[in-house]
């Protein structure tokens, strides 16, 4: 269950960062009320992961699924670049969430 909740948190990160994008520095409001409340969600999913899991893993996945959901929906929302160099660093990220999980003592 709390791998599930810090999923969530982690799917709420790619959320709000690219609501960022859409809010156009925040001065569209749905954009921006949307933003702002993954945001909180996300905090709060990933806080109550915390509870359960260590601090350096639930930070580190949460991070992870943010950084590699952002970087697809960048490619795929906003034609940003998949070279094959960014590919293996996004595959090198899912790697490393794939290894804290496997390692966690929860």
């Amino acid at each position: 269950m709390v791998w599930f909740v810090l999923l969530m948190a982690g799917l709420m990160e790619i959320g709000w960062a690219i609501g960022l994008k859409y809010s156009h520095n925040f001065t569209r409001p749905v954009p921006s009320i949307l933003t702002v409340v993954a945001m909180a969600i996300s905090i709060w999913l990933l806080s109550y992961a915390m509870k359960t899991l260590p601090i350096g893993t639930a930070y580190a996945v949460w991070t992870g699924i943010g950084a590699v959901g952002t970087v697809i929906l960048g490619i795929v929302l906003f034609n940003e670049p998949a070279t094959p160099a960014r590919l293996i660093c996004v595959g090198l990220i899912i790697a490393g969430i794939a290894g804290l999980k496997i390692l966690s003592p929860t």
